[in-house]
């Protein structure tokens, strides 16, 4: 069962890491706010899945430090 839980996981974080430390503590604040955020009740409980969904994975990508989003755009080998 470890096996199968470290394959997944080693799976989320494969790449060379592509973002700052300044790009990185921004999307874990960003992610974090938004996750905070969703905290709140709304009458349509799908934003608040929607925000902490949305926030929990900036937050993720941060900790990483490898956006799929900025290597597309900038390409898999910028390392800043």
């Amino acid at each position: 069962m470890a096996n199968i839980i470290s394959t997944g996981a080693g799976s989320l974080t494969t790449g060379e890491p592509n973002l700052s430390t300044t790009e990185r503590g921004v999307y874990m604040l960003v992610g974090l706010g938004l996750a905070a955020a969703a905290a709140k009740p709304r009458p349509n409980p799908l934003l608040n899945v929607l925000a902490l969904a949305g926030g929990s994975y900036l937050a993720w990508r941060g900790y990483v430090g490898n956006c799929p989003v900025k290597a597309a755009l900038t390409g898999p080998h910028d390392a800043a």
